[in-house]
């Protein structure tokens, strides 16, 4: 097999917990400082019967929330335009993506006074925006645990589209191999791995154990090496070498699929929200 398709890659020591979940500290302190502030607003602005969406203050989070969410979105438009220096590093709007979407969310909810709004179009827009803040949540989570828990015991990086070729070609140096192999090793590999090797193999397994158990799983070739003479032991050794790169493939083709499947759950909400959010503004300035 090519290295250039798979290959051994040595993986650096683990940072903290707050720094791989955190890369700066300072957004992380001004998100919760202007949430505070904007929560303490809303708590002065209900002494003073300022909590409706059609009061003074009510108006002012929907047009803060409104310049947010523009903001919040404008991330999606940078990544088209990487290549355009001169709008800024990329990071700082994915900064503004992440902690502006929670802080938009907010201020949508301050807006309605922490109520489910009764209009079709308004309860659309809320649905939407919590939905597209949930779910981009959950999508920051993935993206960090996902490369966390593929470096944790793997030692094979591919990518998700090259995996079922790759995996043909997998299958045919273990059936080359068992060809002229004793009679153990082709039992052990019609009964274990021919299985495995069909396809890509989704997996529930991966997302807790990225080797798929392939310890407990190398036991049973262990168990008839010792029967087997040397020159049987070195294609016994290669065969488990060839089983343990296909589950890493399969936790590969399961958790990268992941991470695209988490964009249909967010990128057509943030869509969706974007065009009612703008309908919603212009019913509000029309009537």
């Amino acid at each position: 097999m090519k290295k250039a398709a798979i290959y051994q890659q040595k993986r650096a020591g683990a940072p903290g917990w707050f720094n791989k979940w955190v890369q700066s500290p300072r957004w992380l302190l001004g998100f919760a400082i202007v949430a505070t502030l904007c929560l303490a607003v809303y708590a002065a602005g209900t002494v003073y019967g300022q909590s409706t969406a059609a009061s003074t203050l009510g108006m002012a989070y929907g047009i803060a929330a409104a310049i947010v969410g523009v903001a919040v979105v404008a991330y999606g438009g940078r990544r088209r335009a990487q290549r355009i220096r001169s709008l800024g590093r990329t990071w700082y709007y994915l900064e503004v993506h992440v902690y502006g979407g929670v802080l938009f969310l907010l201020l949508v909810f301050m807006h309605t006074a922490f109520r489910v709004p009764q209009g079709l179009l308004t309860w659309l827009l809320w649905v939407t925006s919590l939905w597209m803040t949930v779910s981009g949540l959950f999508g920051l989570v993935l993206q960090k645990w996902i490369p966390t828990l593929l470096a944790s015991g793997l030692s094979v990086e591919v990518h998700v589209d090259r995996i079922p070729d790759l995996i043909v070609e997998l299958r045919n140096r273990a059936d080359a191999l068992v060809e002229t192999a004793a009679e153990p090793v082709r039992a052990l590999y019609r009964r274990e791995v021919a299985p495995v090797m069909e396809g890509p193999q989704p997996r529930w397994i991966y997302y807790i154990d990225a080797t798929g158990g392939f310890r407990s799983k190398a036991r049973r070739f262990e168990h008839i090496r010792r029967l087997l003479p040397g020159a049987d032991q070195a294609a016994l050794d290669e065969l488990l070498e060839l089983y343990r790169t296909k589950l890493e493939m399969d936790a590969h083709f399961t958790l990268q699929r992941t991470l695209r499947a988490w964009l249909y759950l967010h990128v057509p909400a943030a869509i969706l929200m974007f065009g009612l959010l703008v309908l919603h503004v212009f019913f509000v300035l029309y009537y």
